[in-house]
């Protein structure tokens, strides 16, 4: 795991009272020395808990588009949310089927969130990602929000291969991934507060599970370097072409400085 800490938390994560983990990625280093703008790409967990005052502040951030990456089951749960009701595209791309964690389990046991179990979620429909680059590469559909149930696996993944076309360091990925735990004390708060603790959980054990670990996303990019090459390569396997990379490139970063 790398050692770099980066030091503007405060600014790129914003602490809604009923969405946790809502994070621009703007800022970042990217290819050839230009930066990822801020205020167009966000990441984060479901929205449905989200109090007026938030939804007054989200609506500042005029968000375009919204990218489910959540299940079926999990959308009936919790519903889309309220962007769509504010004016975004809604836009659904389940990069785990239904019976996905029964089939990830099947593949890499049942250990809990792991670099190995990410890599399995390639072994789902590519044509999902396809469209969520398609999205990407399209900066009319801008700004947008892309997020799962807690913003952190699915959209942690998404959101590594996204930076690795933006040209971001890897050191920059990993510790990227891992802001997901700065949040997670104020989320598990929240869940206790207004549902209690589930049943036969402690609240460590809530804590550990709101989180990531450190390692899991470097043994992720480690996969596709010893599969394919690196995500680039991966992504290209599947159809996420280099001129389209080229588009999501020019759409994310900031112009060149002349």
């Amino acid at each position: 795991m790398t050692e770099i800490v980066i030091d503007d938390f405060s600014e790129r994560h914003h602490p809604f009272e009923g969405c946790f983990n809502f994070r621009d990625i703007g800022g970042y280093g990217g290819l050839n020395g230009r930066k990822v703008r801020w205020g167009r790409y966000f990441r984060a967990g479901r929205q449905d808990r989200m109090t007026q005052t938030d939804l007054d502040r989200v609506a500042e951030f005029r968000i375009k588009t919204q990218i489910d990456l959540r299940r079926s089951d999990e959308i009936r749960d919790q519903s889309r949310g309220p962007l769509e009701g504010m004016g975004s595209r809604y836009v659904w791309h389940p990069l785990i089927p239904n019976d996905g964690s029964e089939r990830l389990n099947n593949m890499v046991g049942d250990t809990g969130i792991s670099g190995e179990r990410y890599l399995r979620y390639l072994d789902f429909d590519p044509a999902l990602w396809i469209g969520i680059f398609d999205v990407m590469a399209d900066a009319d559909q801008h700004p947008l929000l892309i997020h799962c149930t807690a913003g952190k696996d699915r959209t942690g993944v998404t959101t590594a291969l996204l930076l690795s076309i933006l040209g971001v360091a890897r050191d920059v990925i990993e510790a990227d991934y891992v802001l997901t735990n700065r949040d997670c004390e104020r989320h598990v708060k929240f869940i206790v507060q207004n549902q209690g603790l589930p049943l036969g959980m402690s609240r460590e054990t809530l804590l550990h599970v709101a989180g990531v670990p450190e390692d899991a996303i470097g043994t992720f990019l480690d996969g596709l370097e010893r599969r394919y090459g690196g995500p680039l390569n991966y992504l290209i396997s599947i159809g996420v072409d280099e001129m389209q990379q080229r588009t999501i490139q020019e759409a994310l970063l900031e112009p060149v400085s002349v």
